[in-house]
């Protein structure tokens, strides 16, 4: 599993060009190249599938690379140097990722240029790691593109962090452990990697704080399992595009990801992964809404003692702020 989770920034920003959020006044002309949108995760929750549905509908160019982690690893990764070409665009676009990889800053400009290539159509970067990125760089980003659309892809923290474990066993990025010893599972659930995108409720509150309401999309994981052609074509409409057209031979329900091997997870280690991620999974329903508001009680843990007791907190600090 990397550590590049911790999200240590040790290499320079460029100066910013300015200060105001998302919603001041654009930085770019209609014209010029920039993404779309940015879908920041959250990984194992339907990511693959986004892309797969997006690279082969019409309106659509997709880079050759579903995760370009240009803001979390300056594209310094074996994907980008290893992806075919499928026609000229790919390969504009693959050429002009090596030379910006090769500086040792963040660029905003020269990233927006990647993007030259979708000309009309419209275009993205799809990397759940950004779900982990700094407030100074969420800021840095929707700055520079304050017309950008933000998609987060939420997922039951529980079933999102024990799919993460068995893909990394499976891609040996991390020791095989005893998945029947609760002890050894905490201590991978306590991985950085793993940690910091298991709490939606804080990412999507995080990418809020600069991101324009209606701008900013929560889709859930729940749906693309309970009805995936619905969901493309909420996301699609979002982004602008006909929900009409096909995505070539690839159908909604098609999920590549499905049937792959996973860990075996016993009730014991459910219900001691479920008590791990309690206050999030309440904070969760009550933040995101949607299929969240039910994710708690399938753990038997109760919303309305959590409701509750933000009401006391939040008694307190009145009673305090009275007192002052």
């Amino acid at each position: 599993m990397d550590n590049n989770a911790a999200m240590r920034w040790a290499w320079p920003l460029t100066p910013r060009v300015s200060k105001r959020r998302n919603g001041g006044g654009n930085h770019y002309s209609a014209g010029d190249a920039c993404p779309d949108f940015l879908c920041v995760g959250a990984q194992k929750a339907g990511t693959s599938w986004l892309y797969r549905q997006l690279e082969r509908h019409p309106d659509f160019w997709m880079p050759p690379v579903k995760e370009l982690h240009y803001f979390d690893e300056l594209s310094r990764v074996p994907a980008v140097a290893c992806a075919r070409p499928r026609g000229e665009r790919d390969r504009r676009f693959l050429e002009n990722i090596k030379d910006l990889s090769a500086q040792s800053h963040l660029d905003l400009e020269d990233y927006a240029r990647l993007f030259e290539p979708k000309g009309s159509l419209l275009s993205g970067d799809i990397t759940p790691a950004y779900s982990m990125l700094s407030d100074e760089v969420i800021e840095r980003i929707v700055d520079r593109f304050p017309n950008l659309k933000v998609i987060f892809l939420a997922r039951d923290p529980v079933e999102r962090a024990w799919s993460q474990l068995s893909m990394g066993v499976r891609l040996r990025n991390i020791s095989p452990f005893d998945a029947a010893d609760v002890d050894d599972v905490i201590r991978n659930l306590l991985n950085p990697g793993v940690l910091l995108r298991s709490h939606p409720s804080k990412i999507v509150a995080r990418w809020k704080r600069y991101v324009r309401p209606e701008l900013f999309r929560i889709y859930f994981f729940d749906d693309l399992e309970r009805n995936p052609a619905e969901l493309r074509r909420s996301i699609l409409l979002f982004l602008g595009a006909d929900p009409d057209k096909p995505s070539g031979r690839v159908k909604a329900k098609q999920n590549w990801d499905t049937g792959k091997e996973k860990l075996r997870l016993t009730d014991n280690v459910r219900s001691r992964i479920a008590k791990f991620f309690e206050q999030e999974l309440k904070a969760s329903a009550a933040e995101l809404g949607g299929p969240a508001k039910h994710w708690p009680a399938r753990y038997g843990f109760s919303l309305l003692i959590f409701a509750l007791q933000l009401m006391d907190d939040f008694d307190l600090l009145f009673w305090c702020d009275w007192i002052a």
